[in-house]
């Protein structure tokens, strides 16, 4: 058994190359070989967001505060709050972040393939992001 303790591992700000706006990761969890689920609460104040990206083997997120949108490629944006599990499965294009005048943070969860977890795509546009295109 391991515990890691709240607190013992900084915060750290999410990659420009990967968020908009201002996001905080921490990352409490990491599977050693030969298990595969990692895991980060991820903190996205209004107008921050994730880059498009894809998952391997899916991605859970859980909602546990504020109120964000996530969407798939072709979909329309959904608003998720508290509570909500959301289940991106594997090699579907999406992005989730905060809304436009609301924080959120969700517990994300991925297992990796080939000691990858993401592939990081392009970054959400403004008018992507605000509902305007696709």
């Amino acid at each position: 058994m391991d515990i890691k303790r709240n607190g013992t591992s900084p915060s750290t700000p999410g990659p420009a190359d990967y968020f908009t706006g201002t996001v905080r990761l921490d990352t409490p969890f990491k599977a050693e070989v030969p298990g595969r689920a990692g895991g980060a609460i991820v903190t996205f104040e209004p107008g921050a967001r994730t880059a498009w990206h894809t998952h391997p083997l899916g991605q859970t997120v859980i909602v546990t505060s504020g109120l964000g949108w996530a969407q798939r490629e072709g979909g329309p944006i959904e608003e998720i709050r508290p509570g909500d599990v959301v289940w991106f499965p594997p090699g579907e294009k999406h992005w989730h972040g905060a809304t436009d005048n609301t924080a959120m943070t969700h517990i994300a969860i991925a297992e990796s393939e080939n000691g990858s977890p993401v592939t990081w795509l392009e970054k959400v546009t403004e008018e992507q992001y605000l509902g305007r295109s696709g």
